[in-house]
This record gives C-alpha cells, sequence and structure tokens, in this order.
C-alpha cells in the first residue's frame, strides 16, 4: 500500500500526430509504468497517461498528478463533464474527439468519488523545463512511442518486473536537453 499523499507525473509521446504512441506515468518513488499504442496522436498518450495513473492508484487518498498538458488536465477536471451532458458533443456540436479514453476517466472519477476518496488533485508543468518528475515521464514515454513506431503494443510497469528509475536524478533525456540549453544560453552570452 502506498502513502498518501503520492505525487505522479504524467506524458504522452506521439511519433508522428496521428501515429505511434506511448503513455508514461512516473510516481515520487520511483515507480512507473508506460505503454505503447501503434496509432494514436500525442493527446491519447497525454489521456491515457492520466487514466492509468489514477487507476493504477486507486486507492490512494491524496493522489496529484503532474502534467505537462493542459489538454489532460482541462478534459479530466472540466471537460468530461460537460461533454457527458451534450451526448458527448464539444460546445459547437462537432463529436467529442477521444471519446472512449474520456468515459474511462470519468468512470474512474466516479469510482473515486463512490469509495469515499477525494478527486484528483493536478499541477500544471511546462514541459521539458526541468520538472525531474516530468523529465521521466517525457522519457518514459518516448521510449514507449518508439516500441510502438517498431510494431510493438504493450504496457511495462515496476509492478511487472521492472526496475525503479532514480528520480534523485534527471531523466537521460531530460539532463541533455538542460545540457543544449545551457550551451544556448551561453552562445548568446558570448555575442
Amino acid at each position: 500500500m502506498l502513502s498518501s499523499p503520492y505525487i505522479i507525473a504524467t506524458d504522452g509521446s506521439a511519433k508522428r500526430n496521428p501515429g505511434p504512441t506511448g503513455w508514461a506515468w512516473v510516481g515520487e518513488d520511483g515507480r512507473w509504468a508506460a505503454g505503447s499504442v501503434l496509432e494514436g496522436t500525442n493527446n491519447v498518450g497525454e489521456l491515457l497517461a492520466v487514466l492509468y495513473a489514477i487507476r493504477d492508484h486507486a486507492t490512494v487518498a491524496e493522489l496529484t498528478i503532474v502534467a505537462d498538458s493542459r489538454y489532460a488536465i482541462d478534459s479530466y477536471c472540466t471537460w468530461i463533464d460537460a461533454h457527458e451532458r451534450r451526448g458527448w458533443t464539444t460546445s459547437t456540436g462537432a463529436p467529442t474527439k477521444n471519446q472512449p479514453i474520456l468515459q474511462e476517466l470519468l468512470a474512474v472519477k466516479r469510482e473515486r468519488a463512490l469509495a469515499g476518496l477525494p478527486d484528483i488533485a493536478f499541477v500544471h508543468v511546462r514541459g521539458h523545463l526541468g520538472h525531474r518528475l516530468n523529465g521521466w515521464a517525457d522519457e518514459r514515454a518516448g521510449r514507449a512511442s518508439g516500441h510502438a513506431l517498431a510494431g510493438l503494443e504493450r504496457t511495462w510497469s515496476t509492478d511487472r518486473g521492472q526496475d525503479l528509475v532514480d528520480v534523485s536524478v534527471d531523466a537521460p533525456q531530460a539532463a541533455r536537453e538542460k545540457a543544449r540549453a545551457a550551451r544556448r544560453r551561453g552562445a548568446a552570452l558570448r555575442k
């Protein structure tokens, strides 16, 4: 049983949009899960990451999800209830995109409420700007979308035998991005 409160970062990745897609969540203790989808979009990856993060932590009372996707946060916190009231259409009458995933998110939201658990707290962070957990979620989602590009559709997780990630250090991808940003700042200062 995980302690509460518990913080998770989520992210999605698509090699083309639409195209091979990955999703991932990474917990503050280094636990993680990721999955690949052969055909999706970045938004599908973002929504799946939130869905699996909530499902995989169904008994954690105080669950906080850190995400760089306003779309995923707004979909969960605001839009799904309105979409359902309108018969799964947008405010302009168009069919709601990603309806099956949104319906699953609404179901897990309601399951938490029926269990007497508070709703999920969300924190928005800007992607690729040094938030360590978000960097790890991005790295795992990117790997998963790479597997989807190779034609592999499946999930991986620490609960299925994968090693924990060391969240006390930056993800390899995030460390490279920080180094590139530092070089750009240095070059700008030398001009």
